[in-house]
């Protein structure tokens, strides 16, 4: 039992990690092309970027306690 528990965590803990991933993928590359290309400001793009980013390490980092992201 304690095994099958076990490897319960692992499978979600990688799919945090590919959530996490997809995240980061999105604010370091996704956003910024796409802000260029709508032509969105620099503060907007950062504001989302600091979102996606923030969002990324509540995904990998399991807390749902929005005082403890920050």
């Amino acid at each position: 039992m304690n095994q099958q528990s076990a490897h319960t965590k692992i499978k979600n803990n990688n799919g945090s990690l590919l959530l996490g991933t997809g995240l980061v993928v999105a604010s370091m590359i996704l956003v910024p092309a796409l802000a260029v290309r709508l032509g969105l400001g620099t503060s907007l793009t950062g504001a989302l970027r600091i979102a996606l980013m923030k969002a990324s390490s509540r995904a990998v980092g399991g807390t749902n306690d929005i005082s403890k992201a920050t």
